[in-house]
């Protein structure tokens, strides 16, 4: 293109333009020309990779190369599922024993991949973990008659697999994004047997839930009347929901964005910003549809209902899906910057379900839970920053949160480099844990009797209108709408049209690639510091503000009349629902045969209080000097890990999962009558034995380096214990035949805890050479007392008293 443009001599130019404001005229104009060109090849590009994409029988943007190892199509009641097994990157080693990584992909609209959609994703960072890695993905189309309790069927049935696939390994860690989320935590709740721990990112599961002002999509139902208008859309699509719908939904929340921020940064960088534009809008843009049926139910159910958070929600067959029943840790991730599942919305569930956390512990379940302070909805689980930071430290940890204790966690990621224990961390960041309370869940939920009243009234409206439509529309549409009719209607959309107009099928974009190619071969991209450079920003910037602030003028007059219209006492009441205030309704758990079942599990650990050995000894102490958990971070936790590999290597994850969940629940129930059992526990137990137990819970909990005063204090008194259950005097020889339990035998100190046990061994050793010389001095005086008896009277032998052999504890935990 520079060869077209006319060459004026430097030095004219500089008379006629001194201060060189139309040279940076010119330059502006000349650059913005060729962003132009080059940014209309982007478009044409993307339009054309959309149309090659959707032709696809299995359109994908997973980023690694995989097999489909399970259909869902073969099942007794058929998906559009499929479980694929994941290669790693060349140079990557997977360990086939450790614990498998499963990845379920959201389908809200969009096609599957975006889990593994770049290295630094979910399934990256597993794989670099060697982890071996599968992948639940799908297709464009349903299988006819398909519901979302038949999905849920399937994922349990591909986790099974994976099961089968690695018989010595844990159980899997399932991560579920989104969509994806809700629906794994619904098949956790019927089988919870086929889970390792869950980790949900910006998966919704209380729809009610969300603070004024910040969540505006949760009023979509209300403002439509209920749940009647999807139905309509699935008719006229002859059955099928098309997920174009739920993407336009998506984008209406931000238009900023989608109107503007995202096109002009593509326009303003278009020599860098083409290839990852493309590549997300590979599967952006990669819209698929649902069954009808799958979408009303998830509509009603879910999104109008609130039925899953409130254990509300049963199965065809008469199953309960109550997420109570869920054994694994369950891992929360959101973030405030997320519009689409705020954190009210992510963790109202524990709120609805539990009265306190004193009901999370009594039901054995264990729930934490992240907050990131800005990342969008996307960037929770496709953001490189997020993967390799969150997300790496959470597969590093899952072990670790897997033997957690029963309660609610906080946790927080932290870079060590910015710590005062930087030299005691092994890795870049450090996850650590604290315990948390539903007062302090509330400040993140936000909670509000009167907004769920309104939700309610939705609900009831919906089901009203819902049956309205059924009765008096739904024949005439149906009756009108066809396969072709359903096809096209599919075509047209605005948000798939778009990308079809502006493709190389359309006549009129055939000379925009020879024109772009031209421009590519003469770039000469503009100077930063063009001054007209600056001003198109500033303007960028303003357009993009006034976007933002007519969204938030548009989200404030729809709550406002979503608000006013539901909070009338009159339409509660015509709805069925009192237009006084009520008592806030009774949580699931308060039911009395739960409580009943709580009084039982009480009463065993009771009697349980005093049984063990020296592994419910150590145990014990460590969960009471960090104040609830075996670690406060997972430095500690590793460290217990290794040394429990050298004393217990036949000792399985499940069994130590199950010692730790004990003894915190006997301490949870008797704190000082568990703490005043730790002698008997050791009973058995030499002093060398006892002293190397105190040093090797010493060396672990030195691993997160000095103790706050609080656990000094109460390290102290798990040492006075362990004091007094030192014998006083015992004799040293081996006995015969010597106890089939573990806990009786003579304790290996591990390496690690060697230096921290020497000085106990140094007196030890004294000791003996010390009994050892007494002996000799008592043998030599013996012999002269034999060697003076004249008379030959014998001398009497002196009986050495008989020990009694100490009984062990009952249930002893073998190992």
């Amino acid at each position: 293109m520079n060869a077209l443009m006319p060459q004026v001599p430097e030095a004219l130019v500089s008379l006629v333009d001194p201060f060189g404001f139309g040279r940076a005229a010119v330059n502006y104009w000349h650059d913005a020309v060729e962003r132009n060109v080059l940014y209309w090849d982007v478009m044409r590009q993307r339009g054309n990779e959309y149309l090659e994409h959707i032709e696809k029988s299995r359109p994908s943007v997973l980023g690694f190369e995989a097999d489909i190892i399970m259909m869902g199509e073969d099942l007794p009641r058929p998906v559009n599922y499929e479980l694929m097994r994941v290669h790693p990157p060349e140079g990557v080693e997977i360990d086939e024993q450790a614990r498998p990584f499963v990845v379920v992909d959201p389908r809200a609209g969009h096609g599957p991949g975006i889990g593994g959609f770049k290295s630094d994703s979910e399934l990256g960072v597993a794989l670099r973990a060697g982890h071996p890695c599968y992948f639940i993905a799908f297709m464009p189309f349903p299988v006819p008659g398909q519901t979302v309790e038949d999905v849920v069927e399937a994922e349990v049935a591909f986790l099974r697999h994976v099961i089968e696939l690695h018989p010595e390994s844990e159980k899997p860690m399932v991560v579920g994004n989104c969509q994806a989320g809700w629906q794994i935590m619904m098949a956790a709740a019927l089988e919870p047997d086929v889970f390792g721990p869950i980790l949900i990112a910006g998966a919704p599961l209380s729809y009610w839930a969300g603070e004024r002002g910040k969540a505006p999509m949760r009023y979509t139902g209300g403002m439509t009347g209920g749940s009647w208008a999807t139905h309509l859309l699935s008719d006229l699509g002859d059955g099928v929901f098309d997920g174009a719908w739920l993407v336009q939904n998506f984008e209406r929340l931000n238009p900023a964005n989608t109107w503007w921020d995202k096109q002009y940064q593509l326009y303003a960088n278009v020599d860098t910003e083409a290839e990852r534009y493309l590549r997300f809008e590979r599967w952006w843009g990669g819209h698929v549809v649902l069954g009808g049926e799958e979408i009303q139910y998830i509509v009603d159910n879910l999104f109008l209902g609130n039925r899953l958070s409130t254990a509300r929600l049963v199965t065809s067959d008469g199953r309960r899906i109550d997420l109570r029943n869920v054994r694994s840790p369950v891992v929360v991730f959101c973030s405030k910057g997320d519009n689409i599942t705020p954190p009210p919305q992510a963790l109202g569930w524990v709120q609805d379900l539990y009265g306190g956390v004193e009901d999370i512990q009594a039901n054995e379940q264990t729930i934490v839970y992240c907050v990131h302070d800005t990342t969008g909805h996307l960037g929770i689980f496709v953001s490189g920053s997020v993967s390799r930071k969150e997300h790496a430290e959470f597969t590093a940890n899952m072990d670790y949160i897997d033997v957690l204790p029963p309660g609610l966690y906080e946790t927080r990621v932290s870079t060590a480099a910015e710590r005062p224990d930087a030299e005691l961390i092994e890795r870049e960041y450090l996850l650590e844990f604290e315990t948390r309370d539903l007062d302090d869940l509330d400040e993140v939920v936000k909670r509000s009797d009167e907004d769920e009243r309104r939700f309610a009234t939705v609900a009831r409206v919906s089901e009203i209108n819902l049956g309205l439509y059924r009765q008096f529309m739904q024949p005439w549409v149906r009756a009108l709408s066809t396969p072709e009719s359903a096809r096209w209607m599919r075509r047209m959309h605005p948000s798939r049209l778009g990308y079809r107009l502006l493709s190389d099928r359309n006549p009129l974009m055939t000379s925009l690639p020879v024109l772009a190619d031209m421009v590519r071969r003469n770039r000469q991209p503009l100077a930063e510091d063009n001054l007209f450079r600056t001003f198109e920003d500033i303007l960028s910037g303003q357009v993009s503000s006034s976007l933002d602030a007519w969204r938030v003028l548009r989200d404030s007059a729809v709550e406002r009349l979503f608000l006013d219209i539901y909070g009338q006492p009159v339409l509660q009441s015509l709805a069925g629902l009192s237009g006084t205030p009520e008592a806030r309704p009774r949580l699931p758990g308060a039911e009395p045969e739960r409580r009943r079942f709580i009084e039982r599990r009480q009463q065993e650990l009771q009697t349980r209080v005093a049984e063990g050995g020296s592994h419910e000894a150590m145990m014990r102490s460590m969960i009471y000097v960090l104040g609830g958990a075996p670690a406060t971070d997972g430095r500690n936790f590793r460290r217990l890990q290794a040394s429990r590999a050298e004393l217990e290597p036949g000792l399985r994850l499940a069994d130590f999962k199950e010692l730790l969940r004990e003894q915190f629940f006997i301490l949870k129930l008797d704190k000082e009558q568990a703490l005043a059992a730790i002698p008997e526990l050791l009973k058995d137990q030499s002093a060398t034995e006892i002293d190397a137990h105190l040093a090797q819970i010493e060396h672990v909990l030195a691993a997160s380096g000095e103790l706050s005063e609080r656990a000094a204090q109460r390290f102290e008194r798990i040492k006075a214990l362990f004091a007094k259950a030192r014998p006083a005097t015992r004799s040293r020889t081996p006995r015969s035949g010597g106890s089939s339990s573990s806990r009786n035998r003579k304790a290996t100190v591990p390496a690690s805890v060697s230096e921290s046990a020497g000085k106990t061994q140094a007196t030890e050793k004294k000791a003996e050479m010390g009994k050892a010389q007494a002996a000799e001095s008592k043998a030599s005086e013996s012999k002269a007392a034999s060697e003076k008896m004249s008379d030959g009277e014998p001398v009497a032998e002196k009986k050495a008293p008989t020990r009694r052999r100490a009984k062990p504890a009952p249930n002893q935990r073998k190992s």
